[in-house]
């Protein structure tokens, strides 16, 4: 296990139009989840390779937002994130970031990844689990209701709903079409950036739901990961299902706005994600 804390000045790469930035949080923390892997293995900088070689990558397979409350957030705070990161199988590693702002807590953020290597053929569709040597024992998790358990039952498919959303809807008539730019989209491994996937989420959310997704802010976000694009593929972004609560008379409850997205690679509709968002409408 290892633990980590950091404390970042806020400014305008951190932010946007609606407080704190989600793609520069995920990103953040996937460095920080990776810096911590390389820790946990005795390494001062990660270099995870293969008994022939090749780099090993840490490949995120489920996302959960909770508690957020991005919105509050104004240049110049100083944001606390705190960090534990343990290994819950042979090939899983699970990490949890707890994220303040003047003692308040502004959002928690689970993340599972696993090893994975390249085949001999090269490209994002060969890429198959790893099992590093040298770390500690695994940690299981404690239930089918952890993050990592929740992974493993939508791999399998036994998965029947999420957030009140069911999984396996038919696709809508609320689809767009994605094409990723290299130059943004991927990362430097060669992969279809795990934060883009949010991005390409808010764009459905933008063309379909553009009355709320104005001033929303998430409070909820669940991601579980399936494929990867190559470079110079594309995908599509089906808005599944969608729902919102209005806000209480009496300030109790707020408005937001719920949904469940589905990508999928363009050809051969092979899944790529599965996201459900629940979001805070101002």
């Amino acid at each position: 296990m290892r633990n980590s804390s950091e404390t970042i000045l806020l400014g305008m790469p951190q932010l946007c139009l609606q407080g704190l930035s989600e793609t520069w949080l995920l990103k953040q923390l996937g460095h920080q989840h990776w810096m911590m892997l390389a820790s946990l293995a005795g390494q001062k900088a990660p270099s995870f390779i293969d008994g022939e070689g090749r780099p090993v990558y840490a490949a995120f397979c489920a996302i959960s937002i909770q508690d957020g409350n991005f919105g509050s957030v104004r240049e110049n705070d100083e944001l606390i994130v705190r960090s534990r990161l343990r290994r819950v199988t042979q090939t899983q590693m699970l990490s949890r970031h707890r994220l303040l702002v003047d003692g308040r807590l502004i959002g928690q953020v689970e993340m599972v990844s696993v090893f994975v290597r390249r085949g001999q053929t090269g490209g994002n569709r060969s890429v198959s689990r790893f099992v590093v040597p040298g770390l500690p024992k695994p940690d299981p998790y404690r239930s089918q209701e952890d993050l990592p358990g929740q992974a493993a039952a939508v791999r399998a498919g036994r998965a029947t709903q999420h957030l009140g959303f069911a999984f396996k809807k038919p696709s809508s008539n609320r689809i767009i079409a994605i094409d990723p730019v290299p130059s943004q989209d991927f990362n430097g491994a060669g992969f279809l950036y795990f934060s883009s996937f949010v991005s390409f989420v808010d764009r459905a959310e933008w063309l379909f739901a553009r009355a709320c997704a104005q001033t929303a802010t998430t409070i909820r976000r669940d991601i579980f990961f399936a494929g990867n694009l190559d470079p110079g593929e594309a995908l599509s972004v089906d808005l599944v299902a969608q729902r919102t609560s209005p806000a209480d008379h009496n300030g109790s409850a707020m408005k937001t706005l719920s949904h469940h997205c589905r990508l999928v690679r363009a050809g051969d509709n092979e899944p790529l994600a599965e996201v459900f968002t629940i979001r805070r409408v101002d």
